[in-house]
């Protein structure tokens, strides 16, 4: 299905609630196609192959809010989707804050974002299926301690998606992205241990080759044999940039209107107040080209912007949508994210750690005495009202600047807070594998919780 024909199922479903009586509504419309194989020890053990096509609707009648989604687009399914939608507003219980964004506030960017390559559609799926075997045979090959694998995957989406509303906003855009990676497990005596790489990308030109995939993979579980703990202690953390962006998520959560409005946020009410290391600026931008997170307007139609949230360690804004705006007396941010139907939530875009005080990771790890290199996390431990921070670990010791030896079986504790302070140095290593990205990240001291 088109494009054009996304945007026309959009629009006719807002014609038929506003002739249900509507006052105000608005419609997604979707259509993808997933692709996904697994390649173990050389043998293909699945193909998954998927497509779908779908709309959902949000209906208002005053504060009164309904929706309803379908598989149906057909004019019958299109118009039963809208009576359900309908049905449920009837029954609902008004909300003052509930309602669309301005029209002022609507709008799209223009130009391509370069967020759809059709190389991907272009490869067929036994070019995919030698991706991810070349890039386990890469891993398997490298070293003789490398005895098994838990599989290379390639896997690949293409999407189209529409949205229309009852105050004039129509538009669409199409996106696509593609992923490698491998999974081997290494083995020295007693000593066994996994590890992996991946690359992603929006089109397949931009994947990491599947020879490289797979050295890194089987080099990261090679350096993992023969873990051990460490005494308790306080030391220096460092965090690479996989794990370095998860604190950046963290971020999010305590940024996110939701939270703030609901005071669930250590961040509630810090808006103009110094919360980090003045060497700290976080940016949200959905406008990047190329990159995961970018599209041209947010899941309500209002345009796709830049958002600084902290910049130099001060506190500039809250991500929103038009609801939790309305519920702040603020505006929305452009920040609206949802699926088919139901109210909009709130998601971020390209969001991710800025620094120009960046250095090479060797020179970075030189300057630590006595540290932890983390390359794996465990469990969920982070309370986004305290800031409170306790998570299981993985990684590298370090001593006199060196990474030494593996460790395992070890807790590091903190609080956001502090660490955000805290912060000691920066890698020069930003690069976008998602939607959230860091550099490699120096913490000058946590508690390290081991024997």
């Amino acid at each position: 299905m088109s494009l054009e024909k996304l945007e026309q199922v959009a629009a006719t479903v807002i014609r038929l609630a506003r002739e249900a009586g509507a006052t105000d509504a608005e419609c997604t419309t979707a259509e993808g196609d997933e692709f996904e194989t697994t390649v173990r020890l050389g043998e293909v053990e699945q193909i998954k192959e998927a497509g779908s096509r779908s709309a959902g609707v949000r209906v208002l009648f005053g504060k009164r809010v309904g929706s309803s989604y379908t598989s149906d687009l057909t004019d019958v399914g299109l118009r039963a989707m809208v009576a359900q939608a309908v049905d449920i507003a009837s029954i609902t219980t008004e909300d003052p804050f509930s309602g669309l964004p301005d029209p002022e506030e609507l709008g799209s960017l223009k130009g391509d974002l370069q967020i759809f390559n059709d190389d991907v559609s272009r490869l067929d799926a036994a070019a995919k299926v030698d991706l991810a075997r070349r890039a386990e045979r890469a891993a398997l090959d490298f070293d003789p301690r490398i005895k098994n694998s838990e599989g290379g995957s390639f896997g690949s989406s293409l999407s189209a998606r529409a949205f229309a509303n009852s105050r004039g906003f129509v538009g669409s855009y199409q996106s696509s992205g593609c992923s490698l990676s491998v999974s081997p497990l290494a083995q020295e005596g007693d000593s066994m241990e996994r590890d992996y790489w991946y690359t992603a990308a929006r089109g397949v030109a931009g994947l990491e080759s599947p020879e490289q995939v797979g050295r890194i993979a089987a080099e990261r579980a090679i350096r993992r044999l023969h873990a051990r703990t460490v005494p308790t202690q306080k030391a220096t953390v460092v965090f690479d940039p996989r794990m370095a962006r998860t604190l950046i998520g963290h971020i999010f959560e305590a940024v996110h209107g939701e939270s703030i409005y609901r005071k669930a946020s250590f961040l509630t009410g810090k808006l103009g107040q110094k919360v980090a290391s003045e060497q700290i600026t976080i940016i949200d931008d959905a406008t990047l080209p190329g990159l995961f997170g970018t599209s041209p307007f947010d899941d309500e139609g209002v345009p796709s912007r830049r958002t600084v949230v902290i910049e130099n360690g001060v506190l500039k804004n809250y991500l929103l949508n038009s609801y939790t705006a309305r519920k702040l007396g603020m505006k929305t941010t452009g920040n609206a994210s949802r699926g088919l139907s139901g109210n909009a939530g709130i998601g971020h875009g390209n969001l991710f750690l800025q620094t120009a005080a960046g250095i090479p990771v060797a020179d970075l790890l030189s300057q630590v005495r006595t540290g932890f290199y983390v390359t794996e996390l465990m469990g969920q431990g982070f309370n986004g009202v305290t800031g409170d921070y306790s998570r299981g670990a993985a990684g590298l010791w370090i001593e006199n600047g060196e990474l030494t030896y593996a460790v395992q079986k070890v807790t590091i504790a903190g609080n956001l807070r502090d660490m955000l302070t805290n912060v000691a140095a920066f890698g020069n290593d930003l690069e976008f594998r998602s939607s959230v990205a860091s550099p490699t990240l120096a913490i000058a001291e946590m508690t390290i919780s081991g024997q």
